[in-house]
């Protein structure tokens, strides 16, 4: 390093290594191809830029592996389009930091840094004991949380109503129509009429004339 520092005497700090140029002749050693071999894929520009999990144009195992179900539902939350975000609070958190009697509220989550933001929906979540009589308002409860809560002697509020359980409903096949049976009625050939014999024989010879 020189005693004095100016514009003239500026190095960088390691030797830069000056970057091959490829494709400048036959005679360079890298013409022709640029080390690129011939052809394919790897020959065109761009071809180092490929996203992650491209696997050259074949179907990719993320689409070759089995989906979980309702990804696109309403009901798969958080998963799929309708996705939503909260924030989960154990009450182990709430036993820990609260005293008993405390009102909780979003805002008070907040300040005890249990939460980051009141703009997230909150979710009390079971993990953990509770000893400690507790108001507790949040978006959203599980039901073992709910449990403890008021095993506890507490209450819990939700701020968006309680949700109402959705009753599944049952697809009403229409039932086979019974089919009559055929009444099968053979039919009866028709007696032969046998003639009455002539009472006399002046009648059978008319009946004959005629």
């Amino acid at each position: 390093m020189p005693a004095e520092l100016n514009l003239s005497t500026l190095k960088p700090a390691e030797k830069r290594r000056a970057r091959k140029r490829v494709g400048r002749g036959l005679g360079s050693g890298k013409g022709r191809y640029a080390g690129r071999g011939i052809k394919g894929q790897k020959s065109r520009a761009g071809s180092h830029k490929m996203r992650a999990g491209f696997e050259g144009g074949q179907m990719p195992i993320y689409m070759r592996l089995g989906k979980q179900r309702g990804s696109t539902s309403k009901d798969a939350m958080p998963v799929g389009p309708f996705r939503t975000v909260s924030q989960g609070v154990n009450v182990r958190d709430l036993e820990r930091v609260f005293d008993a009697g405390t009102e909780i509220t979003p805002e008070l989550l907040k300040a005890k840094r249990l939460i980051r933001s009141t703009r997230v929906d909150v979710k009390i979540l079971g993990q953990g004991d509770l000893s400690k009589k507790l108001t507790v308002s949040a978006h959203s409860f599980s039901k073992s949380a709910r449990e403890k809560i008021e095993g506890a002697g507490g209450s819990v509020t939700w701020l968006r109503g309680e949700p109402v359980p959705k009753v599944k409903k049952e697809r009403k096949r229409p039932a086979p129509a019974a089919e009559e049976p055929e009444e099968t009625t053979a039919e009866e050939p028709a007696a032969e009429v046998e003639p009455e014999p002539p009472e006399s024989e002046s009648e059978a010879e008319e009946a004959a004339e005629e």
